[in-house]
C-alpha cells in the first residue's frame, strides 16, 4: 500500500464525505469501521478515480489497526466516535470512552512506527461546551467547557494527540468540526443526535410538515465543504498550529433551510410550531450557541466554506433524490 489515506470511522457520516473527497482526488483510501460502507455510497464512489478498500473491524482491535496502517501509509484521518446522548453516557460510559479516546493511542503509536506523514484527528465544537453560550464567537484559544462524555472525550483526544506528537516528533493535528449536515448522513447506531436538517429532509420526503421550536440558528456546515476543510488541513505543507476550527464562520437558520427545500419538494411546509403544537424537529440543544471562527484555517490552510445556504439546500435535495431513501430506509 503506497500513498494511502486510512480513514477511521470512514463508514460514518463525516467519514463518508471525507472518503468521497479523497476519491475525487484520485487517492487510495482504506476505510476502517465496524460498519460496512453503505451500498449507495459504494455505488457512487465506484464512479470516482480513486481506489477504495474497506476494513470491517473494531478500532479497539490492535492487531487489525496495525494491519490497516501498513508501511507506506501516507496519512490518517481519525474520526471514530460514538456521539452519545445522556442515556448512553449513563449506561455504557466505558464503551464511549474506550471508542472515542483510548482507541486513538494505538493509532498514533502505529502511525509513528511506520512513518505516517500526518494524522488528522476529528474533534468537535462540543469541546467548547457551555462556553458557546457565553462568548459571541469561539476561537481556538477560547476556554473549553465540555459537558457530555462525547465532548469530554473529543477534547481529550486533542490533548493526547498534541502531547504524544510533541514527545514523538510526529505530525498530528486536530480539527474541531462545527455542526455538519448534508449527504451521507444516516442512522449508523453510533450517532444519537441526527441533524435537524436530516429530520427536516425526512419530513419533506414523507410529505409531513416540519414544525420547529425556534428558527435554530447556528454555523451550519455543508458536509462536502467540511470534507474539503479536513483535506486542506491534511494536505497543507506546513501548519504552525495543532488545532483548527472548521466552520463557515457565520450563522443561518434551519427555518430558512426548510423553506428553501420547497424548490425540491413543492408544497413542503417548514415553519415555527404554534403555541398549541408540539415541535416535530429536535435541535438537540435548548439554545443557539456562538459560531466558530474560521480565520486560523483560512490563513494557514487556505480553506473557506464555499456553499451558501440556498445552494446547500438545492444540492442536498438533488442528492436526496438519488440516494436519500436508500440511505435512511425511511423515506
Amino acid at each position: 500500500m503506497t500513498q494511502c489515506t486510512v480513514v477511521f470511522g470512514g463508514a460514518g457520516f463525516a467519514g463518508l464525505n471525507i472518503v468521497e473527497a479523497l476519491l475525487k482526488r484520485g487517492r487510495d483510501v482504506w476505510v476502517f469501521d465496524r460498519s460496512d460502507v453503505p451500498a449507495a455510497a459504494r455505488e457512487a464512489f465506484a464512479k470516482l478515480p480513486g481506489s477504495l478498500e474497506v476494513v470491517s473491524a473494531d478500532v479497539r482491535d490492535r492487531a487489525m489497526v496495525d494491519a490497516a496502517i501498513a508501511p507506506g501509509t501516507d496519512s490518517i484521518v481519525f474520526g471514530t466516535a460514538i456521539t452519545a446522548n445522556a442515556e448512553r453516557d449513563a449506561t455504557v460510559p466505558a464503551l464511549v470512552l474506550d471508542t472515542n479516546l483510548m482507541s486513538l493511542v494505538p493509532v498514533l503509536e502505529r502511525a509513528r512506527a511506520v512513518g505516517v506523514r500526518r494524522v488528522v484527528n476529528l474533534s468537535s465544537v462540543a469541546a467548547y461546551g457551555a462556553t458557546g453560550d457565553r462568548l459571541p464567537v469561539l476561537e481556538e484559544t477560547s476556554p473549553v467547557d465540555p459537558q457530555s462524555l462525547y465532548a469530554i472525550s473529543k477534547f481529550a483526544t486533542e490533548r493526547v494527540a498534541d502531547r504524544l506528537s510533541a514527545l514523538w516528533g510526529m505530525d498530528a493535528v486536530s480539527v474541531r468540526l462545527c455542526s455538519v449536515f448534508g449527504p451521507w448522513e444516516y442512522a449508523t447506531g453510533a450517532r444519537d443526535t441526527l441533524s435537524p436538517h436530516l429530520q427536516v429532509m425526512l419530513a419533506a420526503a414523507q410529505g409531513r410538515p416540519a414544525l420547529l421550536p425556534r428558527p435554530i440558528n447556528r454555523d451550519w456546515l455543508f458536509a462536502p465543504d467540511m470534507a474539503e476543510g479536513v483535506l486542506a488541513v491534511l494536505d497543507a505543507p506546513k501548519l504552525p498550529h495543532r488545532l483548527y476550527n472548521v466552520s463557515p464562520g457565520k450563522t443561518w437558520s434551519i427555518l430558512d433551510f426548510g423553506r428553501a427545500l420547497g424548490a425540491t419538494f413543492p408544497g413542503f411546509e417548514c415553519r415555527l410550531a404554534a403555541p398549541s403544537e408540539a415541535p416535530t424537529i429536535d435541535p438537540h440543544a435548548p439554545s443557539d450557541r456562538a459560531p466558530l471562527s474560521a480565520e486560523r484555517v483560512a490563513q494557514d490552510a487556505g480553506w473557506r466554506a464555499q456553499t451558501t445556504m440556498a445552494d446547500a439546500a438545492k444540492a442536498y435535495g438533488a442528492w436526496w433524490q438519488l440516494y436519500g431513501a436508500r440511505m435512511t430506509g425511511r423515506a
